[in-house]
């Protein structure tokens, strides 16, 4: 089974990230956390690295359901989505398949949640 949902776009980085955070609001999620791992390579370590983000994707409503269903789901939130430049003009959008990270966890209740979260998460990557 795949961790992840991947599209890559004809398009370059900052139209790339536009389009997604669209495409999440879009299906209901706001990003809760935007980590700019070029940035951070650079500062902390020193090292060049290529655009890449990642995008903490939380729909509120889901996330409460789910918390209420295991109160430490919240090691697996938020769902993440990597935004990566693959060239001048192409970049990569990858979701994180919810279902996939909470094989772990044995309740039938968050599963259904979560292969709600995979739907909405497969529209968004579908969408770009």
């Amino acid at each position: 089974m795949n961790y992840y949902f991947a599209k890559t776009l004809a398009a370059n980085f900052d139209e790339a990230i536009d389009r997604t955070l669209e495409a999440l609001k879009a299906e209901g999620f706001g990003v809760i956390s935007d980590i700019d791992v070029k940035n951070t390579f650079k500062t902390k370590i020193g090292i060049d690295f290529r655009n890449y983000r990642i995008l903490g994707a939380c729909n509120p409503k889901m996330a409460h359901e789910a918390l209420l269903l295991e109160d430490k789901v919240g090691t697996m939130l938020p769902c993440n989505v990597v935004v990566q430049e693959r060239g001048p003009a192409e970049t990569e959008v990858a979701a994180i398949d919810p279902v996939a990270s909470m094989q772990a966890i044995d309740n039938p209740r968050l599963k259904e949640t979560a292969e709600e979260v995979r739907a909405r998460l497969r529209r968004v990557i579908e969408r770009l």
